[in-house]
C-alpha cells in the first residue's frame, strides 16, 4: 500500500513544474507527509510553511472572523476556508482540506509555468488516495 508520501511525491511527479507537496495537521501544525525537489526545503522550512499555513486555515484572524458570522448568523460557523490558491513572484500554491479530514491540508507547490487547471487537478485528484491515509 502507498504512503502519504508516495501520494505526494505522485502529484509532484504529475504536475508540470510542481517544486513540492505535503499534507498538514491543521491542529498541531505537523506534516503528514511531503516530497519536494527543492534542497533548500529544509525540515525548518517545511515546518515553517506549514505553521504559515495553520494560521491561513484556522489562525486568529480567521478564527475571528468566524466567531463574527456565528454572531450574526446565529448559527456556528468553524473551519469555513476549504481552499486557497496564492501567487508569490516565483511560484503557485495550491492547498485544499482532504475530504472528510477537516485538520488534514494537502499543499501543493509549482512554478509559475505551472497551469492553474493543471495544478488544482493534480492536487485535488489525489485527495480521495489521501483522505484514505489521514487520521
Amino acid at each position: 500500500m502507498a504512503s502519504i508520501n508516495d501520494v505526494c511525491r505522485g502529484i509532484v511527479d504529475n504536475v508540470d513544474d510542481a517544486i513540492g507537496t505535503a499534507v498538514v495537521d491543521l491542529s498541531t501544525g505537523l506534516l503528514l507527509g511531503v516530497h519536494h525537489n527543492v534542497p533548500y526545503f529544509t525540515t525548518s522550512y517545511l515546518d515553517a510553511v506549514a505553521a504559515a499555513a495553520v494560521d491561513m486555515f484556522r489562525g486568529k484572524g480567521v478564527s475571528s472572523v468566524e466567531r463574527r458570522l456565528s454572531q450574526t448568523r446565529g448559527e456556528e460557523v468553524t473551519n469555513s476556508i476549504q481552499e486557497i490558491q496564492m501567487t508569490t513572484p516565483k511560484t503557485f500554491h495550491f492547498m485544499s482540506i482532504i475530504p472528510g479530514k477537516p485538520n488534514a491540508l494537502a499543499i501543493l507547490i509549482t512554478g509559475k509555468k505551472a497551469n492553474l487547471g493543471m495544478g488544482w487537478s493534480g492536487l485535488r485528484g489525489a485527495l480521495p488516495d489521501l483522505a484514505a491515509m489521514c487520521p
